[in-house]
């Protein structure tokens, strides 16, 4: 295989992985989170779908691989463009699928033009490892640091130039193979594609300079379903910046007609203060509040306020302040200090452009640091009077579904628990959190803080609680402590003139609750005293109509709440309730896996019925019986390494989002390690003396032990700089990465060897379908068991799909010396 070939293969491989994670942002912003998730896993069955259609086309295995991957991956950049068209084009409205039959028609639109370059580049790869032969395993290696290279210009490229930019750069990417594999002759063919490439980066160059003036344009249609759709059909609309980074798109607008202040009394006598808009991924729609801390009355009216009159002056931490509107309240409640901790640090940047005489995050009393809650925490900072977490994302009914899927390392009861443990003496932790009825979001915070506050020493939590509820808000104040009687009386006074009803205090009575916002019964007191008072919790969690269990780094999944007693209602409200996602994400999700499987299986069988199949060059001895046991080896082996590899790879990155603080660092770190990695290990793989039982062995070892490994490496290195953490990451990961990428072309070996009982290189397209397919399945699969059971059994699970490839492995080469 040349050196040319093999460039083409990973300029195609790079361009397949720099369009997954484009999509991925692209689906997050155009639609939502859970819904990139499900249309992304789908796609990818488009790289599966290759390896059949190579299969059954003797033609194309016979053609030349250089052209076939110069085709592809011009069709790849074409098909990209496609795509794009359809996301934006097609009437696609996920929201209402349930009801609205039309929008499984468009579903699947939407679905094949997402596919199809996936398709292309597939083709291309596919091809070139078919002519491999003895050196399939180069090809292989070619193909994922190729796909590595992708996974790290994803980001930097939308850092410069935005999803569009991303989109575009994976498309000019795809057609540098035409460059590498055409024949020297085709001059014109090389000079059109030059020509081609060029105006791309001139249209790159354009797009970086529009993002990094704040001036980026959106190029997306998003759901009308988030809060920036909203806020454009408001008279007066109009866009102050606009910027794309690795991470989010970020907007601020003005005119929308936003008065938020989340929890503000209906005792309020005047109105919310002017206001812009700031949207992160056209969602959740943040205050920027244009207002001096003084002139800012309405602060004593938001249900944190009495924490600041408990702590007069206090040393505060605010915990992701969203646009600011954290800040502002601890400045109006007289904090001496404020620490701010901002994951995403283009939100400052927004604000001071957009409101320079208002911004919260310049005043003189505070700092801002970019960093998530949990790695600031983990940094040992000093301790503070007030930590504050303010409600900085909007309402989402729980029976929704749509943010099921999402991690959320900052509502977990490790994350509680190292917060309760940087509390000055006297200190206070102060939470608000939606109100969801029958009670759901904030009798699961009740449940973490209560496992956090065991955890972490000091009084009984039912005497260091106190909660009360609004109209549509619950405020938590946590006091390690305990809390004096000369404490509680300020906070009922409080609540009292605020018209906030008391849900627990340590001294509470029945008659204290239910009194202002009135429910038929005081479900809220109600649970929260059962749950306080529970003598086993596990049965009161088993019990309660949703999940409510505390959330761990583990099992991050603070909005997941389905439970198997929900699915009789779900369905009988399925097409006749307006409910997004059919009413629960989780049942999406065993759709998904259902359709994913059910369209593996058509890709796997589908070659061997078709009559113009071919298993190899020469039938294998044996007959009809040795063609059976050789499909069977390959299919079992193939199926169960692409099950492992992504049982092992989607729960790690999962996993380091935590360390690594965002979703798209964690994919680009993990993605890159283990393709960098397994690249390196394919190439050994040609390597007469590898031990290769004993390669497959320590691989399971290593996987059986990477939930402890990871665990450790994270709490270990939590705290250091965010290039400290990087590295670690990388390093955690090269040992796993190097044997992962051995079993792959340790099958393409064994089908390509001397034995004529097991040659069989036109089985090879196949073995990649199965590959691809099981991959596929794996990723839904991951997601599932992941919701349910914890991310250690994800990976507990992929140790055992590589126990079982090492079985089929071995029993594969004894069928080999047997007929020797």
């Amino acid at each position: 295989m040349s050196t040319r070939r093999l460039l083409a293969v990973a300029a195609l491989a790079g361009a397949t992985l720099c369009l997954e994670s484009a999509l991925t942002r692209l689906l997050a912003v155009a639609q939502f989170y859970h819904f990139a998730f499900l249309v992304v896993s789908l796609a990818l069955l488009g790289f599966a779908a290759s390896g059949s259609l190579l299969s059954v086309s003797p033609r194309w295995q016979a053609s030349d691989p250089g052209r076939l991957l110069a085709v592809s991956g011009i069709a790849f950049a074409g098909s990209v463009g496609l795509a794009y068209l359809v996301v934006n084009r097609l009437p696609f409205d996920s929201y209402a699928i349930a009801i609205d039959r039309r929008q499984v028609v468009y579903f699947g639109l939407y679905y094949l033009g997402l596919c199809l370059p996936f398709v292309c580049s597939g083709l291309g790869i596919a091809s070139a490892l078919a002519s491999g032969g003895q050196r399939s395993h180069t090809v292989y290696a070619a193909n994922l640091l190729g796909s590595a290279g992708g996974a790290l210009l994803a980001p930097g490229l939308m850092y410069l130039a935005g999803v569009p930019g991303a989109l575009l750069g994976s498309a000019l990417l795809g057609i540098l193979p035409g460059v590498f594999s055409l024949n020297r002759q085709r001059t014109g063919w090389r000079v059109l594609i030059v020509g081609i490439f060029t105006g791309g980066i001139l249209g790159l160059l354009w797009l970086s300079a529009a993002n990094l003036s704040w001036r980026s344009p959106l190029g997306l249609e998003i759901s009308s379903y988030k809060s920036l759709a909203y806020a454009r059909l408001h008279p007066g609309y109009q866009q102050v910046l606009g910027r794309w980074n690795a991470i989010s798109r970020l907007d601020v607008v003005a005119g929308a007609g936003t008065r938020a202040l989340p929890g503000l009394s209906y005792t309020y006598p005047d109105t919310p203060p002017e206001q812009l808009g700031l949207s992160i991924d056209g969602d959740d729609l943040s205050p920027v509040s244009l207002v001096q801390p003084q002139d800012f009355p309405a602060a004593a009216y938001l249900p944190e306020a009495i924490a600041f009159q408990l702590r007069p002056s206090a040393r505060a931490l605010v915990l992701e302040p969203g646009a600011g509107l954290g800040i502002l309240q601890a400045q109006a409640g007289g904090a001496r200090q404020i620490t701010a901790v901002l994951p995403n640090g283009m939100v400052a940047g927004a604000v001071a452009r957009s409101a320079p005489g208002t911004n919260p995050f310049e005043a003189p009393n505070v700092r801002t640091v970019v960093a998530t809650g949990r790695v600031f925490l983990q940094g040992l900072p000093e301790p503070f009077d007030l930590i504050f977490l303010p409600l900085s994302d909007a309402y989402h009914p729980v029976t929704s579904g749509a943010y099921s899927l999402h991690e959320t390392y900052s509502l977990t009861v490790e994350m509680f628990a190292r917060a309760l443990e940087q509390l000055a003496p006297d200190g206070v932790l102060v939470v608000t959190r939606w109100l969801q009825t029958p009670p759901s979001e904030e009798l699961r915070l009740a449940a973490t803080l209560v496992e956090a506050l065991e955890e972490s020493g000091g009084v009984a939590p039912s005497q260091a609680l106190v909660a009360y509820r609004g109209i549509q808000t619950m405020t938590f104040l946590v006091q390690p402590d305990g809390w004096q009687a000369a404490e509680l009386d300020p906070v009922r006074r409080f609540a009292e003139s605020r018209k906030f009803d008391l849900v627990w205090a340590p001294d509470i009575s029945p008659a204290e609750t239910n009194r202002f916002n009135k429910l038929p019964e005081p479900v809220y007191y109600q649970e929260f005293r059962a749950l306080l008072e529970a003598s086993d919790r596990q049965a009161y969690y088993a019990n309660y109509p949703f999940d409510v269990r505390p959330p761990r780094d583990d099992h991050p999944f603070f909005f997941h709440f389905f439970t198997w007693e929900q699915t009789p209602q779900i369905l009988a409200g399925l097409g006749r309730t307006w409910q997004p996602f059919g009413g629960s994400g989780f049942l999406i999700l065993l759709a998904l896996l259902a359709l994913v499987t059910l369209l593996s299986a058509l890709l796997v069988l589908l070659p061997l019925l078709l009559p113009t199949r071919r298993t190899s060059s020469q039938p294998p001895p044996g007959g009809q019986a040795g063609r059976k046991s050789l499909l069977g080896h390959v299919l079992a082996y193939f199926c169960l390494i692409g099950l492992a590899y992504l049982l092992v790879e989607i729960p790690l990155i999962q996993r380091w989002i935590l360390l690594l603080g965002n979703p798209t660092y964690a994919f680009t770190a993990v993605v890159l390690s283990i393709l960098t990695f397994s690249g390196l290990g394919s190439a050994a793989a040609g390597w007469r003396r590898l031990p290769k039982r004993a390669a497959l062995a320590t691989l399971i070892l290593l996987a059986l032990l990477t939930p402890w490994m990871t665990s450790q490496v994270i709490y270990l290195t939590l705290g250091w700089p965010a290039w400290g953490r990087a590295a670690a990451a990388v390093l955690a990961l090269f040992p796993l990465g190097i044997l992962m990428g051995l079993p792959f072309p340790f099958g393409l070996q064994q089908m390509a060897g001397k034995d004529q009982a097991q040659r069989a290189p036109g089985l090879v397209p196949w073995a990649w379908a199965v590959n691809g397919c099981a991959s596929v399945i794996a990723s839904v699969l991951a997601a599932i068991l992941s919701l349910t059971y914890g991310f250690s059994l994800v990976l507990w699970l992929g140790a055992a799909a590589y126990a079982g490839a090492l079985g089929v492995y071995l029993h594969w080469r004894k069928g080999r010396s047997a007929t020797q």
